[in-house]
């Protein structure tokens, strides 16, 4: 397997491979979309749409039963965009993922509240400095708080009501 070398894709066939990402991200296929980003970003790292479609792709996988979650690597991929409401808002998406994911794990809902409360908090962040054209991290927040509210998602007891019937 040493031998064996990825191959570059031409810089002409991008805009192609980005919408074929994105087609992969549809189909719930993110470690497909996951891979066209990169062959993208081997030949032009600097491309803003193919940045927000990998962190996207990324982040789709936290739901995927058994994908251990590299939270690390995302974050650092949001760390590169150059435009502040895109760093809050997707630091706030990624949040919102790993709560959405723990949803899934019956021993993890306890904390899922904590971070949808913290996604929230980056929401409101970015929503302070939106754009006035779109209100999408206004709408993720709505979003989380209907979340807590169908859950019926509380804060984790302090440790001292926990221990109420146990011995501690």
């Amino acid at each position: 397997m040493k031998d064996l070398k990825l191959h570059l894709i031409s810089a002409d066939a991008i805009p192609a491979a980005l919408e074929m990402a994105r087609q992969y991200r549809s189909l719930q296929e993110p470690q497909q979309a996951e891979s066209i980003c990169l062959d993208i970003l081997a030949v032009q790292p600097e491309c803003h749409d193919v940045q927000v479609v990998l962190i996207l792709a990324l982040t789709d996988q936290f739901t995927h039963s058994g994908q251990a979650l590299d939270v690390k690597r995302v974050l650092a991929l949001i760390e590169v965009l150059s435009d502040e409401y895109e760093r809050l808002y997707f630091k706030g998406l990624v949040i919102e993922r790993r709560a959405r994911a723990l949803l899934r794990e019956s021993m993890s809902r306890s904390f899922a509240y904590d971070y949808f409360r913290e996604a929230m908090h980056w929401y409101e962040r970015a929503q302070a400095i939106h754009n006035e054209h779109h209100d999408n991290a206004l709408l993720r927040w709505n979003s989380c708080l209907r979340t807590l509210r169908y859950e019926r998602l509380q804060p984790r007891a302090e440790q001292d009501e926990a221990c109420l019937d146990m011995e501690c």
